[in-house]
């Protein structure tokens, strides 16, 4: 049976941020709110939790996964990039973007692309979400909250706790955040492609339109 916590917003309380903190760190699967959607998360190094996840969303290990970052210098720590694509990432973070790049050896191979050896990074621009990401001191392992089955990402803490109280650990309630996911973006090629068009503006990184994929 899940933990609900309420949260506040844009000033989160700090004995609730460290007690989730304990949870992601103890094993935990949790739900939280971003600035896109909700999100399911866990702790980087853990492979029993990873696969509850994988196992509520219904995917597999060739769906890429995400990390939720505290900022550029953490992305660069578990991801390869140039500068060209660092320019893209600091016009671009915090916000509702997600991006694809080569791996580096310090992640875990279990949660990379398992031909491609790639990972989403993203610095959410959700105040609540970066107090527990600065708890931790690490990026958070994350996929979009959409249970397996669903078409769409469950839009509230409500929503879940009706869905998922008895397959979470935690559910983080820090007010509604909507069901438009991330714009996913893989700077793996030459040239930019646009997997996911999502809350995050094209235009602001001269983008003018989505190539073919999706995530």
């Amino acid at each position: 049976m899940a933990q609900f916590f309420s949260i506040h917003p844009t000033h989160p309380q700090v004995r609730l941020i460290r007690k989730a903190a304990d949870i992601v760190r103890g094993g935990g699967l949790i739900a939280f709110p971003t600035d896109s959607c909700y999100a399911l998360g866990c702790h980087l190094g853990d492979a029993a939790a990873l696969e509850r996840l994988r196992r509520l969303r219904g995917i597999d290990d060739k769906h890429q996964l995400t990390l939720m970052c505290r900022d550029l210098s953490e992305i660069a720590t578990y991801a390869i990039v140039d500068n060209v694509q660092y320019r893209m990432l600091k016009a671009a973070t915090p916000g509702s973007y997600t991006f694809i790049l080569r791996a580096t050896r310090e992640l875990p191979r279990r949660t990379m692309h398992p031909k491609r050896k790639t990972i989403g990074v993203r610095v959410p621009a959700h105040t609540a979400l970066q107090a527990l990401l600065a708890e931790l001191g690490e990026p958070m392992l994350s996929a979009t909250l959409t249970p397996a089955g669903d078409s769409a990402p469950l839009a509230d803490a409500a929503a879940v706790r009706e869905r998922l109280e008895r397959q979470l650990d935690l559910i983080v309630d820090a007010g509604p955040c909507g069901v438009e996911p991330t714009t996913v973006i893989d700077l793996t090629g030459d040239l930019p492609v646009v997997l996911r068009k999502g809350r995050g503006n094209l235009q602001k990184l001269g983008i003018e339109e989505a190539g073919p994929g999706a995530i």
